[in-house]
C-alpha cells in the first residue's frame, strides 16, 4: 500500500511539473499577446480614474461618460499638438544639422587634452564607412520595429476602450473562472489592483508632467539649445524611474555643451537637483496611498522585461511590478505566510 501511495504521488508530482511546464511555454509562445492584454488593462486603468472622476461631478451613463472622456482627451491632447508639435518638428530639423556641429566639438575638446589622442585617432575610424553601412539596416529594421509597435498601440487603443466600456462583466468573467472558494478573495485583489494602479498611474502623470515643465522652464532661462525637445523626453522618460532620468540627463547635456562645457555642468547640475526632487519629494508624496517601488525592484524589473522584450516590457515593467507587487501581498503575506504559526 505504502509503495501504490509513493507511485501515486509521484505521478501526480510529475503530473503538476508538466503542467507547469506547458503553461511557462505557452505563456512565452503567447508572450507578445498578453502583453498587448497587459498594456490595454493599463489604459483602461487609466480611463476608468477619469471617467470616475467625472461621474462624480455628472450622472450620466458609462458609455457616455466615457465617450466624452475620449473625446475630452482628443481635443486636449490635439490643442497641445498644435502648440507643440510645430516646434519640435523644427528642433528635430535643427537637432539632425547639429550633429555635425557637435562632431566637431567634441573633436576638438579632445585635441585640447593630451591624455585622450588616442580617442581622436580613433574617431575617424568610429565614422566611416564600414560603421555607416550597419547602422543603415538597423534603421530599417527599427522602422519594421516601429510599425509594428504602431499596431500594437492600436490594438492596446481598442481592447482598452472595450475594457472601460464595460469592466464589471470583464471583472465577473475573471471572478467566475475561479473556484468559489476564492472567488472572494479574486474579487478583492482585482480592486486592490486597480486602485494600485490607478494611483500609480496618476501619480506618476503629475509627476511626469512637473518635470517637463520644470525643465523646460529652466532649460529655457539657461537658453540651451533645443529646450522643448529635451524638456518632452526628459518628461516621457519619467515613466521609466531609475533608468529613464538618467537616460534623459544625455540630450540636453549634449546640446549644451554646444555652447559651452560650463553650460554643460550647470545642465547636469539641475537635473541631478530634478531628479532628486521627483524622486525623494514628489513621487513619494504622490504615491503615498498607493504603491512605492522600491528602486532595487524597479530597475531589476526594467532590466529584465527589457531583456526579454524590448522596449514594450520596458515600459510596461513597472505597471507589471505594481500589480504583482499587491498580489504578493494579498496571497503570499496575508493568506499563507501570516497564517503560519
Amino acid at each position: 500500500m505504502e509503495k501504490e501511495a509513493v507511485s501515486i504521488m509521484n505521478a501526480r508530482t510529475l503530473l503538476v511539473a508538466l503542467t507547469l511546464v506547458v503553461l511557462a511555454l505557452l505563456t512565452w509562445q503567447l508572450r507578445w499577446v498578453l502583453l498587448v492584454i497587459f498594456g490595454a488593462v493599463v489604459v483602461a486603468v487609466a480611463l476608468d480614474v477619469l471617467i470616475e472622476k467625472l461621474q462624480s461631478f455628472v450622472n450620466l451613463p458609462r458609455p457616455l461618460v466615457l465617450t466624452i472622456v475620449l473625446l475630452l482627451l482628443f481635443t486636449g491632447g490635439s490643442l497641445v499638438s498644435l502648440q507643440l508639435v510645430p516646434e519640435l518638428f523644427a528642433q528635430v530639423k535643427e537637432l539632425s544639422n547639429l550633429v555635425p556641429i557637435l562632431e566637431t566639438k567634441i573633436r576638438s575638446i579632445i585635441a585640447s587634452e593630451p591624455l585622450l589622442q588616442n580617442l581622436q585617432q580613433s574617431l575617424p575610424q568610429q565614422f566611416g564607412w564600414d560603421r555607416i553601412e550597419p547602422v543603415g539596416t538597423k534603421i530599417i529594421s527599427f522602422a519594421g520595429d516601429a510599425a509594428n509597435s504602431f499596431i500594437q498601440f492600436l490594438l492596446i487603443s481598442l481592447l482598452a476602450i472595450l475594457l472601460a466600456l464595460d469592466p464589471k462583466s470583464h471583472r465577473k468573467m475573471v471572478i467566475a473562472a475561479t473556484p468559489r472558494p476564492a472567488r472572494q478573495v479574486i474579487a478583492d485583489l482585482l480592486e486592490s489592483c486597480r486602485i494600485a494602479l490607478g494611483g500609480w498611474l496618476t501619480g506618476m502623470t503629475i509627476s511626469a508632467t512637473s518635470i517637463f515643465i520644470l525643465t523646460w522652464m529652466a532649460l529655457a532661462l539657461l537658453q540651451v539649445p533645443l529646450a522643448l525637445l529635451s524638456s518632452l523626453v526628459c518628461g516621457l522618460l519619467t515613466f521609466v524611474p531609475t533608468i529613464g532620468p538618467t537616460i534623459a540627463t544625455l540630450l540636453p547635456s549634449v546640446l549644451a555643451l554646444l555652447v559651452s562645457p560650463e553650460l554643460m555642468i550647470e545642465v547636469l547640475i539641475l537635473r541631478i537637483i530634478l531628479q532628486n526632487l521627483e524622486a525623494f519629494v514628489l513621487t513619494p508624496i504622490l504615491l503615498r496611498r498607493t504603491v512605492n517601488l522600491l528602486p532595487t525592484v524597479a530597475l531589476t524589473s526594467q532590466l529584465s522585461l527589457g531583456a526579454l522584450l524590448g522596449l514594450p516590457g520596458l515600459i510596461l515593467a513597472l505597471p507589471l511590478v505594481v500589480v504583482l507587487q499587491v498580489c504578493m501581498q494579498t496571497v503570499i503575506v496575508k493568506e499563507i505566510m501570516d497564517e503560519w504559526e
